[in-house]
């Protein structure tokens, strides 16, 4: 327990929130860990499946609602919101050129978890140097943190609809953070929940896995098929993932308060060239050498070459019609994972049904040209 008195420990907070702004955090705030209110809805969640595959959020239970047992003797949590929102982000562009590939935003620069944890890291030795006796462990998305449960309890924003954390002037293209401590820290207050009747997330999301208001499938949801997801990826969803190649943004574009989210200043965070509003034939071609150094220091690597193969291979059958993307996919058969090739198969099989597609109309129109010439009504030219 902190020897600091209650005026010290309100300095201490202030200080908090000021050494961890200089660090590149837009906002901090403070809560206690009391999350019983969520376990009913964790629970409720986990029963149902909505894990998927997930099976760590089975294995952890309810600790992830229960700080002190992930670190004993928490009392407090620091939570952390830090823009990463990249100028130029080109969103519809990427998104309605189905020959490119639409990489979720978050991921098209350097990843977070590493960059995000050593500024914590940083953040939690300043306050040790003013209170020796403080243990404290930074968290970023690697453990089971209910993250958005404590974003909204410190007054970081409240939880939309979606599931993910709304700030009122930044929107939601944030990553959050968290250092557990053990230091009575003075609290901060939630903010209003301000979704009101909108529900524009639920209707926008293209498998529909926001199943009810604050509720998200898994299973259904393209950012955990594209990234979570290790085998097939279900064949009623491929149509529906378009051109979305790792995760995916569409509930966040839809929502109105992103109107009022802040560019980024953290460079790292800015588009890699290889990455953003590339074809999807060029990163499908990439061998797995190329792609372990176009994606080194980004959280795409996590899902490996096999895994990026599939949804490349998912992303090409849904893009127009192309005899080159055929010729790319065939030749691809032969070297391909068993996994790969059943996408393969799957997008070859897509670009069959267009091509008949394609034909029929050239058809038609043919017959209508034959008829006009006969009833001379176009001359020979």
């Amino acid at each position: 327990m902190s020897s600091l008195n209650t005026s010290e420990l309100l300095s201490l907070a202030e200080n908090i929130k000021a050494w961890g702004k200089a660090l590149g955090f837009q906002q901090v705030g403070i809560c206690d860990v009391d999350l019983k209110q969520h376990e009913s809805h964790l629970q409720s969640w986990l029963d149902k499946g909505y894990a998927g595959e997930m099976n760590y959020m089975l294995e952890h239970g309810m600790k992830r609602a229960r700080p002190a047992e992930l670190l004993p003797g928490t009392i407090r949590v620091i939570s952390v919101r830090m823009d990463y929102l990249p100028p130029d982000a080109k969103f519809a562009q990427t998104l309605k050129n189905k020959q490119q590939a639409y990489i979720s935003r978050y991921a098209l620069g350097r990843d977070y978890h590493k960059l995000m944890r050593a500024r914590l890291k940083k953040l939690g030795e300043k306050i040790k140097h003013e209170c020796a006796d403080l243990n404290f462990r930074p968290f970023v998305d690697s453990a089971p943190v209910l993250e958005h449960a404590i974003a909204e309890k410190a007054g970081i924003g409240w939880t939309g609809k979606h599931s993910l954390t709304i700030n009122k002037e930044a929107g939601s293209w944030f990553f959050l953070g968290e250092l557990f401590v053990d230091i009575p820290l003075p609290v901060d207050q939630p903010v209003k929940e301000n979704c009101g009747s909108c529900n524009a997330c639920l209707t926008i999301c293209p498998t529909q896995a926001i199943v009810e208001p604050y509720v998200v499938d898994a299973r259904r949801c393209i950012s955990y098929l594209t990234i979570e997801q290790k085998g097939a990826i279900p064949e009623q969803y491929r149509s529906l993932i378009g051109n979305r190649v790792y995760g995916c943004d569409d509930c966040q574009l839809i929502c109105p308060w992103n109107r009022y989210a802040n560019i980024t200043d953290e460079a790292d965070f800015h588009p890699r060239k290889k990455l953003m509003s590339q074809e999807l034939i060029e990163l499908f071609v990439w061998d797995e050498p190329t792609f372990l150094k176009n994606t080194e220091g980004s959280a795409i690597r996590r899902i490996g070459f096999e895994r990026w193969q599939r949804n490349l291979a998912v992303g090409l059958g849904n893009a127009p019609y192309s005899v080159k993307i055929i010729s790319t996919l065939q030749a691809a058969l032969d070297h391909s994972t068993d996994l790969v090739k059943e996408h393969i198969q799957w997008a070859l099989a897509q670009h069959q049904s267009k091509a008949i597609d394609v034909e029929k109309p050239a058809s038609r129109l043919t017959q209508r040209l034959v008829r006009s010439v006969e009833k001379g009504l176009v001359r020979d030219a």
